[in-house]
């Protein structure tokens, strides 16, 4: 197996875009040499599905696949389209990285299973390839509990849908043979994928999605989820994938800025926060929307999409998307589960299927589940997992100490460092408006250790962005990713148009971060606005006709090297509080007044409280240990809806959703 391009999930995590395909031939003649780049579009591009569609497969025919574990899906394009230059080689690459059981396997395989389905009896597919294709698909390795050691990640949200959609719809395709890993039948596997599929499905619908927002990790939801749309042949799942598809694409119309997805994401990357027309997912945005780009990078969930005969956007979800114009546009949702409520929702129990259950949730070592995963790594021989290499040296002592109870006692004790990468109850706030869109993840873990979360993004266009971090590192692999990565997470707060963020890094020892920086810093890209202004202690910037306005407590200078020279705004100290407010046009006139009245705004710190008389909201008081207070009135940062917004007003735990907007309505519900 080649692991060269490995990384670990479980306290170091990168982009799946660092995993290639290797071919395995030459490419026909007539195959797409080079890329041919679209540009970002910020307005409608065409107004119909069709069109939009007949435009995405036109950009791919003309592009060749790129090399990524994802790139493959291109040629599914292809062979739609019965093209000669459909190139073989990329299919037999992904059958060989299914084959060798690299991380991400699945996410390939999910790409065959929909050839197999859909383009088996293509004339362009050789008995050869089918043959690869079906032998792959008997012999991979579905679950941890099947035999084989490996690395693949199979537990995090996303893979744990795309496992099981693989499993059930395998097992379709093959009911009566035998799958050579695990030993059973077809009609085995579907009975087991069924039941994992269903407890999925149930918990998004609920719940919603704990690596929320994702503009990285939808465009791995997606396809599972067609493919179940398109192929299972038991309906109920398949109504029941399409409605959570339908929630998702409410998701992102509810939280984009013109076809992009940069709100607050429980979990994205680094090209992906700081240059939002690269996102993951921004392909899927163009195709749904008509705003975005199609950018031959990650692109899955866009192919699958285009070839699904089942798929409908709901016109009401559209209008949600495309009302760009709305002068105030304001949702508010809650995500995710609380690990004291797991028996709640299914997973109460110290057994196998509570503790991926729990896993996928990021219950590695926080203190309710870390005996979950000592379960698991006994049990799927996981010590010897490249996921788990932190654990392995301290076998003896984990299994004594969850023996005798201490193990869960040390990660009480350690709590804030060890369960960094858990994924609990989120209440998201996102204002939009014509001239620029900021979210928030309000109040989320304050003072815990982070991962891949991204707390809070203020967007004026598709590089004019800003965001703070405490950085866990210098490195390129969260949690010590200078960007992406989280040292300690912060209190960040919002109320319409001003975010306040207080840093409070504890000085702790930390096991898992080299070292804890002692600084906490803004992405603020200068060069991408149309002008930058500096004065007393605040940075303004001006782009098109949106503005925006930034104050640290404590000094700031900015990187005056490197890669992010004059893009890294750096305060110094473990504590610290920023102010973002946002301004426009229409309502702020110039950009010379819009700075005026800030600067004329009062603000008063006292440690990490602050009072800040905000010229457009009026006084905001807030601190730490403080509830947030508008003109002293109490403003709720928690226990949000399920959704609450202009198109949709739904309790959490409700099993109906209604979504009006713009003359169109569409209701999904959810019958257990």
């Amino acid at each position: 197996m080649n692991n060269d391009n490995y990384e670990h999930e479980f306290f170091r995590t990168t982009s799946v875009q660092d995993f290639k395909l290797e071919d395995v031939t030459k490419a026909p003649a007539g195959y797409p040499s080079r890329v041919e780049a679209d540009n970002y579009s910020k307005e409608i591009f065409a107004e119909t599905y069709e069109e939009r569609k007949a435009e995405f497969i036109k950009y791919v025919l003309k592009n060749p696949s790129n090399e990524t574990v994802k790139g493959f899906f291109y040629e599914l394009i292809r062979l739609s389209e019965n093209r000669k230059e459909f190139h073989k080689g990329k299919i037999l690459a992904a059958i060989n990285y299914i084959n060798e059981r690299r991380d991400c396997a699945d996410f390939a395989l999910a790409g065959i299973i929909r050839m197999y389905y859909q383009f088996i009896d293509n004339q362009l597919i050789s008995d050869e390839l089918k043959k690869s294709a079906k032998q792959a698909i008997l012999d991979f390795k579905y679950w941890p509990d099947e035999p084989g050691i490996d690395s693949m990640c199979y537990w995090t949200e996303n893979h744990h849908i795309i496992f099981s959609s693989n499993e059930l719809l395998a097992g379709q395709l093959f009911p009566n043979e035998i799958f050579s890993n695990s030993g059973m039948t077809g009609k085995e596997k579907i009975i087991k994928a069924t039941k994992k599929i269903n407890k999925w499905l149930e918990l998004r619908f609920y719940t919603g999605f704990n690596e929320w927002l994702s503009n990285v990790y939808f465009d791995e939801d997606f396809p599972a989820l067609t493919n179940l749309l398109d192929f299972s042949e038991n309906r109920e799942i398949a109504e029941k994938a399409n409605t959570i598809i339908d929630l998702m694409l409410l998701d992102m119309a509810s939280n984009s800025y013109y076809g992009q997805f940069t709100c607050t994401h429980g979990r994205t990357y680094t090209k992906d926060k700081i240059h939002p027309h690269r996102e993951s997912i921004i392909d899927t945005s163009k195709l749904m929307f008509g705003m975005g780009k199609f950018t031959n990078e990650d692109n899955m969930s866009a192919v699958t999409f285009a070839l699904s005969p089942n798929f409908r956007l709901p016109k009401a979800i559209y209008k949600v998307a495309t009302d760009i114009n709305r002068s105030e546009w304001i949702n508010k949702q809650r995500v995710s589960i609380k690990f004291k409520d797991a028996k709640k929702w299914g997973y109460g129990k110290l057994d196998l299927e509570s503790a991926m259950g729990l896993l996928s949730f990021g219950g590695y070592s926080h203190h309710r589940t870390i005996n979950h995963m000592i379960l698991m790594l006994d049990e799927f021989r996981w010590w010897e997992n490249k996921f788990f290499l932190e654990f392995k040296p301290f076998k003896k002592a984990i299994q004594v100490g969850k023996k005798i109870g201490l193990t869960n006692v040390v990660a009480y004790i350690m709590r804030k460092d060890l369960s960094r990468n858990s994924f609990e109850e989120a209440n998201i706030y996102t204002y939009r408006t014509p001239n620029y869109m900021i979210s928030t993840a309000q109040n989320y873990r304050k003072g815990y250790g982070g991962d891949q979360h991204h707390i809070w993004q203020a967007t004026l266009d598709d590089e004019a962005v800003v965001f703070t971090t405490h950085p866990g590192g210098y490195g390129l692999t969260a949690p010590d990713a200078y960007w992406h990565g989280n040292g300690f997470m912060p209190k960040s707060i919002q109320h319409k148009n001003v975010n306040i963020t207080i840093y409070n890094i504890p000085k702790m020892p930390t096991i898992v971060l080299a070292k804890t920086l002692e600084f906490t810093h803004a992405f603020f890209p200068r060069d991408r606005f149309d002008s930058v202004v500096e004065k007393d202690g605040w940075v303004f910037g001006e782009k098109n006709d949106g503005y925006i306005a930034m104050y640290s407590r404590n000094k700031t200078t900015w990187a005056d090297e490197g890669e992010y020279k004059d893009q890294d705004l750096i305060a110094k100290g473990r504590k610290n509080i920023w102010i973002t407010e946002m301004g426009r046009k229409d309502i702020d006139e110039s950009f010379s007044q819009f700075i005026e009245k800030i600067l004329n705004a009062k603000i008063t710190f006292n440690g990490l409280n602050v009072c800040y008389n905000s010229p457009s909201v009026g006084e905001i008081k807030v601190g730490w240990s403080k509830e947030l207070k508008i003109g002293g009135q109490k403003k709720a940062i928690k226990d949000y809806k399920r959704y609450e917004n202009p198109s949709c007003n739904a309790e959490f735990e409700s099993n109906s959703i209604s979504i009006s907007y713009r003359g169109e309505t569409h209701s999904v519900k959810y019958d257990k």
